[in-house]
């Protein structure tokens, strides 16, 4: 997207309690990421910094500075999850996929920690893209990419 196609995007929110995150998630619905090019547009919208701007995108998890993986393995670290493998199925997937959680070698694939899906009762518990995995083993994670 261009600066003016940013701009009209955001500028909507720009006047309501709270617009800022919203006119982020709005980038993150449109492009998957905020690119630190589109810093300064949205402080220039918001008439903040681009240090604020770049706190808020660097403190909220759901918000990337780059461009996604294609498909994004989430595994849940919670007490829950890990009195019952959670840590084990990390380490299966980490040495499966031949990635180390936390980090992406290429835009195809990467495994992030996650701090509770809601899955509890059915614990270890995961997520591939947006689809949620009870009871989560290595082969479930491989059959949901």
């Amino acid at each position: 997207m261009d600066t003016e196609e940013i701009r009209e995007l955001i500028e909507p929110f720009a006047n309501h309690v709270g617009g800022t995150l919203s006119a982020m998630h709005a980038l993150m619905r449109t492009n998957g990421y905020i690119d630190p090019e589109d810093h300064s547009v949205i402080a220039d919208v918001f008439n903040i910094s681009i240090a604020e701007v770049r706190g808020i995108v660097t403190f909220y998890e759901d918000f990337r500075s780059d461009p996604p993986p294609s498909s994004i393995i989430r595994i849940c670290q919670a007490e829950a999850c890990q009195a019952v493998g959670a840590r084990q199925l990390t380490i299966q997937a980490e040495q499966h996929f031949g990635l180390e959680i936390g980090e992406s070698t290429d835009t195809k694939l990467a495994i992030e920690p996650v701090y509770c899906l809601g899955l509890c009762a059915v614990a270890p518990a995961a997520q591939v893209n947006k689809q949620l995995i009870g009871r989560a083993t290595l082969e479930k994670l491989e059959l949901s990419l």
